[in-house]
């Protein structure tokens, strides 16, 4: 087995929150696990990605080669297609629908999904709303995790053991709040063939 996923988009958005979560379900799973990470800008709105590789045998590299993604996870439409290039053939793109407008010459929302929807694997889902739906807007990454955990082969227990590890230092309402937010994202993904039984 072995799985590279790209997750993108901007200060703030909880990338790295999400990168965080499949390195400890990983762990959970004595899987061995490389990640590498690049900010943007520091302050909030500048972008940021992370590669993930995961795999049941030793990863020599953390950065993923270009056509060898399974799967790019963005929390912002326009950050998604800056990573298409990564994508393998039968990748999956999963993004929010809700873009973070940064700049002035933001493209229009329909020409992203039109760009999006030339690849026949993706889902796009207005995390962004079902999260501000369920008490907090911040929680829209774990609503895309819960998504894409339809297609990432770790088991849904370590995913959710894992958003509890991370988030044991909170409330337990914050707790909740996650794992509600990450319930909610897979029920989205409801009806996508699981990316470890084609590995």
């Amino acid at each position: 087995m072995n799985t590279n996923i790209i997750l993108s988009g901007v200060g703030g958005q909880g990338i790295l929150t999400i990168a965080a979560v499949l390195d400890t379900a990983a762990l959970n799973q004595d899987l061995f696990i490389k990640q590498s990470e690049v900010h943007g800008m520091s302050q909030r709105g500048g972008a940021v990605q992370s590669h993930v590789r995961i795999s049941d045998k030793e990863i020599f590299s953390d950065l993923i080669p270009e056509g060898k993604a399974d799967l790019i996870l963005s929390v912002e439409p326009m950050e998604l297609l800056r990573y298409i290039p990564f994508l393998k053939k039968d990748g999956w793109l999963v993004t929010d629908s809700e873009p973070f407008i940064n700049t002035s010459n933001y493209p229009e929302k329909d020409d992203l999904f039109e760009e999006i929807k030339k690849h026949p694997n993706h889902v796009i889902v207005d995390a962004t709303q079902i999260a501000k739906s369920i008490g907090n807007s911040k929680v829209a990454n774990m609503v895309l995790l819960g998504t894409a955990s339809a297609i990432i082969p770790l088991s849904e227990d370590s995913l959710l053991e894992a958003i509890k590890t991370l988030f044991q230092h909170k409330s337990e309402k914050i707790i909740k709040l996650n794992l509600e937010a990450f319930a909610e994202g897979k029920k989205v993904a409801e009806g996508i063939t699981n990316l470890a039984a084609n590995q």
